[in-house]
Order: C-alpha cells, then structure tokens, then sequence
C-alpha cells in the first residue's frame, strides 16, 4: 500500500514529488498466515466433532420433549418404563407400579427404606437382606385391601386382627408367657392339646372356662395335683357316669353286710376316699385314711 504524502504550498509554487515513494504492507503473511488457517481449521473440526457427539448422545439417551429414554415428566410427576438401576440414594415421596403390573425392588445386598423426618433423622426403616427382614419403627401395622387392620406391633402389644389365627406348625404354638384370648379349637380332624412340660399350666377366667368336646373326651394329665376352684360358685361334674377308679378304699366290713356298696367321704384337706356303706355313715371308721 502506498503511503500519500500531503504538502501544503501556496498557489502559483510549483513542487516535484518525489520519484522513490515507500510503500508498507498491513497484514499476516508468511508462516504466521499458515499457523492461522490452520488453527481456525483446527476449531472447525472440533465444532463439527462436537456438533456430532451431541448428536449421538441425544439419540443413544433417547431425549424428547417429554423426558429422557424411558423417563418421562409428567404432571403428577415422574413416568418410568422398564427396569432401571441407581447407583446412589434415591429421594422420592411416592413410588408406585403400573396398575397391570407389580412393583419390584431389586439388590444384590439388601434394601432399605428410611423415613425422615424435617431434621434428617431416621424415624423409620425397613432393611430386606438375604437372610432377615428388618423393621424399625414406633409402629408396625399390615391393613386389608379396604383398611382393616390385620397385624399391629409396637412396644406394648401384638394385636391381630383377623376373624382366625391358624398356626400351621407341627409343634403347635410356643408361648413364653400369658396368654389372652376368647376362644381356642384346633382344626375339625384334630386333637386339641394344652401342654407345659417343665411348669404347670394354669386357665383363669373372670365369669368361667367352658371346656367342650361335642365328638371326643376330654383328658388333663399331670404328674403333680388337678385343681378345679371356684371363688364364687359351685363345681359341677354332670355326666350319666362320673367313675373315681383310684380313690382309696376302707376296710371291708362284715360279709353281706354293704352288698358292694360304698359311700364317697371328704377329708378336711378334701381328699376323698370309699366307705362301706351301713344304714349310717362308715366315714368316721376309715376316716385314718385323711393322715
């Protein structure tokens, strides 16, 4: 490019311009030029390169407008299709199934469920591990399909709450302490059996103990003494034969004279023994027996 010099004169003066005038060149040239093209060149295929990855990432995460591969946004929330895997916590208000198909939970450890509350602390879990499930909570409950309560724990109780308890056990139902409840019967072509090998076993009830076997007989075995107590009433044996087979037996009396008949007498402690029976009591003559 060629510098232009300007001169101020005056009219009528005449003045040479000078014949070697220099010229300057504006620009990049030479290796600089190269360096250049070949660094904007260089830009271009990176935008390009990216330009594609974005592309491809797009089309292998499935993004739409409605979400992400099977994730969909919805209204009401978050829409997940088919089976996924998180690898950190997961924080949610509601997790719920499809209406036609089951809702699954999957570790290859354990899975545990926590609730918070508005200070982080724990107040409830639920921990499902290879060899135990794990509850933690003030309050355990298992409701019905229209919201009775079938099962209850906490710290003081264990409530059920269906109309029957069947324990399908060979060895029936093992029970440490009392136990309360209004009615016991096995199934129809079973036995019912009250056991308690090492202690004694003991029915108490406010207004009675109704005992019935309407198809069998009822048996009470025991190594120590049967005590049959009333506080406030009578006991009554009503049977067309009540037979004492093992009651102690006084000496007999002249021959022919109680044709084998014998009378029940009481001790002071109750225990009973037989009598000849005479045209009185015998009792006072065997009454030795009470020692």
């Amino acid at each position: 490019m060629v510098r232009e010099q300007y001169t101020t004169i005056t009219e009528g003066t005449h003045i040479e311009r000078p014949e070697n005038q220099a010229v300057y060149k504006i620009g990049i040239y030479g290796w600089r030029k190269r360096c250049l093209y070949l660094f904007v060149l260089l830009l271009l295929i990176v935008l390009l390169v990216n330009f594609a990855l974005t592309i491809w990432i797009l089309r292998v995460m499935w993004f739409s407008p409605v979400g992400m591969g099977h994730l969909h946004v919805t209204a009401d929330g978050l829409h997940l299709e088919g089976e996924s895997e998180f690898l950190f916590p997961l924080y949610v208000k509601e997790i719920r199934s499809r209406v036609d198909s089951s809702l699954l939970l999957q570790s290859t450890q354990n899975v545990t469920m926590n609730a918070r509350n508005t200070e982080g602390e724990v107040t409830g879990r639920l921990k499902v591990g290879p060899q135990m499930v794990e509850v933690q909570s003030q309050q355990f409950q298992i409701h019905s399909k229209d919201g009775k309560p079938l099962f209850t724990v906490d710290e003081e109780k264990v409530m059920v709450g269906t109309d029957k308890l069947r324990v399908t056990g060979p060895e029936g139902a093992l029970f440490e302490h009392s136990v309360e409840t209004p009615l016991v019967r096995p199934d129809p072509p079973q036995d019912l059996r009250l056991e308690s090998p090492t202690r004694s076993l003991s029915m108490d009830a406010p207004k009675g103990i109704h005992i019935q076997a309407p198809a069998g007989k009822i048996e009470a075995l025991t190594q120590m003494d049967i005590v049959l107590q009333s506080s406030d009433g009578t006991v009554v044996l009503d049977a067309e034969t009540v037979c004492l087979p093992e009651l102690a037996l006084g000496s007999q009396g002249p021959a022919g004279s109680s044709q084998g008949l014998y009378e029940v007498c009481v001790c002071p402690d109750g225990k009973l023994y037989l009598s000849v029976a005479g045209m009185g009591t015998t009792c006072h003559e065997h009454s030795h027996l009470c020692l």
